[in-house]
Parts: structure tokens; C-alpha cells; sequence
């Protein structure tokens, strides 16, 4: 399942709890990479892997060295390319928001999700475009020339692809073009593929002035096949004012934050500590807390691709920023008309709640009003 002012879904196996693991804004911005939040949406779905070495510097006269020809050179390991980009990376100590802009300053777009999705074996670069993306990258990464491009495998067969079952199945929630898509890149074809969500809370906190405050989720995942070690999660907010200030991970071990400033949205990539079983469980929690944004949250809801067993959402509103009312809705898909609204009450420790079971695909919301009562 996955979200909207919210959150997204997860999935796993019996794992123990793990230390939390904090990340501020600051951490944010430099060690992980740069991107801002309001109201907010989530979302989660999708194991990685990658591996291999390879190393190379450049010549002190400033030439390039001429790699092996494509026809000339061994096939390279699966993992060679991806492994050989992360060990440059590394040994430059440059961040991926760097490295897109050093691309883009070159008059070559690739995003920063494009960028992390090559150097951990999801895809590779294999349009025209891409390749001399790599050939600049080498020259950026002080590479002698084709140290990376000789690492790619064969290109895969060109022509119309048919989208994978769970991107399928995103789409039609999310549709084209979605927010989502774009944060994930390259990753959304096979988001949290390996993994699916059985049980969802979500815990909204709302500031003194009804702005966000703090989201917390606890994901319940079960493994769809085995070896999956990790999902991914995808934060949207409403407002650029916002931006996360602390990430804590308290079950599972963080592995990628991601802020995407121009869409408004944080992605998160959390490891499960050990590869899971086939239909194997596991717990994830992570909370994130929410620099104040200019205008009052009005809602918060959660999309889903899949049935869910169980979702659960409790709105929690500070004793100076009361609603007039609450409601419980269901859209079909992002952005569609709500449908099937009802009024939830609000209890005396000033929150809401919706409890929905056997949940179907698409979006489940709660939504509240500041204004005086009808």
C-alpha cells in the first residue's frame, strides 16, 4: 500500500528490531543527496542488488586512454558496471545531485534516481543518449576513456516491453506520469517487486498551527520470493515549505534517503538486515518529522496497488488546532474524485482514526476541516 499528505507501503519477515538510525537535514542535503515535503503521500515496493570491481585513473598529461573494443573485449560480469561506478563515486566523494548537475552543466540530463538506479545494477545505460552520458562520466570521474563503457553488458532486445505485473498494477492506481514514476526513475518498472504489504499504520501528527509535523509508519511485509533484503518507500508532500528534518529508522537499517526537492518527495530505501525466505515476514518502522509548511495539512492518504489485509490510520491534531469535522474517503485513483465519504469522530485524546480491512486497490484518505462547523 502506499500514500498521499502520507506515506507509502512495505513488505518482509520476522526480523528483530534493529537501533535507530537518525538522519538530519543537514545529512540530508551533503552525505545522502539534496531534494522538499508539505501535506504528504507514501509509498513502498523493491529489492536491489549489485557487485563486481574495476578501478582506473586518469592520465596526469590530461589524454584519455582508448578502452578495448566492444567486439575485442570479454563479456563483463553482470555486476562489473554498476560495482566500478560505485567504487569512482566513492573514491571522488561526489554525491549523485553533483554529478547530475556536472551532466547537466554538459547540456546531458540524467536524473539523480537514473544515476543511483545504474550504480546498483537496476538498469543500465544503453541509448545513445545514456552512452555518451557514460563517457562524460568518465571524464567527470577522472576514468581513463571506457573504463566504464567497456563494462556494459549486451544491449536487451529493443520494441515495445510489456510493463512488469506490479508496474502494471501502479499505474493503474497511480497513473502515467505520476510523481512516483519520476522520484523512482528507472526503478519504478520492478518497484518492491519482491515483496508485498499485508498490514499498514499509519500515525499522522499535526503542529500547534495544523501544519505536519511528524508521519510514522509501520509496514508488515511478506516476501514473494526468495532473497528479497529490502524496500523501498516514497514520501510525496503538497507543500515546498516542508522538508524533512530527521529520519529514524527503528525496524529495518536505512540505506538510501533521497530528497527530490522539485517533486516534493523523499525516498526512502530500507534494508531488512538479512534476505528472506519465500513468503517469509518481516517488520519495517521508520518516522520521519516535517519542517513546518506555510499552509495547514487538510489531508492525508495512502495508495495501494494491491489488496491489503489491513490498514490502519490515526490523524493526530494539537489541542490549539482543532478540526470542525472529519471524513473518511476512497478514491479510485490519485487524483480521481473521492467517493464513499463518511464522517469519522474524534476522541479525547484529540485524534481520528480509520481502520479499513481487506483493503482493494487503490486510494485510502482522511481528510479534515479548520473552518467553523456547517
Amino acid at each position: 500500500m502506499e500514500a498521499g499528505v502520507g506515506p507509502p507501503d512495505a513488505e518482509g519477515a520476522p526480523s528483530a528490531t534493529r537501533p535507530t538510525r537518525t538522519t538530519s537535514a543537514r545529512d540530508l542535503r551533503t552525505a545522502l543527496k539534496a531534494g522538499a515535503p508539505g501535506d504528504a503521500g507514501a509509498v513502498d515496493d523493491g529489492p536491489g542488488h549489485g557487485g563486481g570491481s574495476a578501478r582506473g585513473g586518469a592520465p596526469r598529461d590530461g589524454t584519455r586512454n582508448v578502452g578495448p573494443s566492444p567486439a575485442d573485449a570479454p563479456t563483463p560480469a553482470p555486476d562489473a558496471f554498476p560495482t566500478a561506478l560505485r567504487e569512482a563515486l566513492g573514491r571522488r566523494g561526489l554525491s549523485l545531485e553533483r554529478v547530475s548537475e556536472r551532466l547537466r552543466a554538459r547540456g546531458i540530463a540524467v536524473s539523480q534516481a537514473t544515476l543511483s538506479s545504474w550504480q546498483r545494477g537496476r538498469s543500465q545505460p544503453e541509448r545513445a543518449r545514456s552512452l555518451r552520458a557514460v563517457e562524460v562520466l568518465e571524464e567527470i570521474l577522472e576514468l581513463p576513456g571506457g573504463a566504464l563503457r567497456s563494462l556494459l553488458g549486451p544491449r536487451r532486445p529493443r520494441g515495445r516491453v510489456a510493463p512488469a505485473r506490479g508496474e502494471s498494477a501502479a499505474l493503474q492506481v497511480l497513473g502515467k506520469d505520476s510523481v512516483v514514476e519520476k522520484a523512482l526513475g528507472e526503478r519504478f518498472r520492478h518497484f518492491n517487486q519482491a515483496t508485498g504489504s499485508l498490514l499498514i499504520h499509519d500515525v499522522v501528527t499535526l503542529g500547534e498551527r495544523g501544519t505536519l509535523g511528524n508521519l510514522t509508519t509501520t509496514n508488515v511485509l511478506r516476501a514473494s520470493r526468495a532473497g528479497a533484503d529490502r524496500a523501498l518507500f516514497v514520501l510525496s508532500f503538497d507543500d515546498e515549505q516542508a522538508e524533512p528534518l530527521d529520519i529514524r529508522v527503528t525496524s529495518g537499517r536505512l540505506g538510501e534517503a533521497t530528497y527530490l526537492k522539485g517533486l516534493k518527495s523523499l525516498v526512502l530505501e530500507i534494508h531488512f538486515g538479512r534476505e528472506l525466505a519465500k513468503l517469509e515476514t518481516t517488520v519495517v518502522s521508520y518516522a520521519v518529522d516535517v519542517s513546518p509548511s506555510r499552509e495547514p495539512a487538510t489531508h492525508y492518504e495512502r495508495w495501494s496497488r494491491a489488496n491489503l489485509h489491513e490498514y490502519l490510520q490515526q490523524v493526530f491534531f494539537h489541542p490549539d488546532a482543532l478540526p470542525s469535522g472529519c471524513r473518511r474517503y476512497f478514491r479510485d485513483q490519485v487524483g480521481s474524485p473521492p467517493r464513499g465519504q463518511r464522517r469519522i469522530s474524534m476522541n479525547d485524546s484529540h485524534s481520528t482514526h480509520v481502520l479499513v480491512s481487506r483493503c482493494k486497490p487503490g486510494v485510502h484518505g482522511v481528510a479534515w476541516d479548520f473552518g467553523t462547523p456547517a
